[in-house]
């Protein structure tokens, strides 16, 4: 039983699917770490990257590529992701981008309330008496 990790969200010029698959967090990783190592900063993963988007201590670069790889992960063309980043998220504040990359890697991370468990057995409804 797992979930698929995927959000909608309200993005750019429409209502968009994210995910970070395995592969899509092994690039992101990747990504986020190679600035870090020219300048000697540690290297972090995904769950320390979660961390610093709630504290709005990411880096630009991070953000971006949080919310490129979700959009691909979720089923937009690469280049499509890439445009829609380019046009709405290098030149929107920060912290407004932030909250949308926030959102998607938590939901690779653990899901989301209301998205289904997937091979999970619908539970039965019971009435208590007492």
């Amino acid at each position: 039983m797992s979930r698929t990790g995927s959000v909608e969200l309200d993005f750019a010029d429409g209502t968009y699917t994210f995910r970070l698959g395995i592969g899509q967090l092994r690039e992101l990783q990747e990504t986020v770490n190679k600035p870090r190592v020219r300048l000697g900063a540690p290297l972090i993963g995904p769950m320390s990257l979660l961390q610093l988007l709630q504290n709005y201590d990411a880096w630009p670069h991070e953000v971006r590529e949080v919310i490129r790889l979700g959009l691909i992960g979720g089923g937009t063309k690469p280049e499509d992701a890439l445009d829609l980043v380019r046009r709405y998220v290098e030149i929107r504040p920060l912290m407004e981008t932030a909250i949308h990359a926030q959102a998607i890697l938590s939901a690779a991370l653990a899901g989301t309330p209301e998205e289904p468990i997937e091979g999970k057995p619908e539970a039965a409804s019971q009435e208590v008496i007492s």
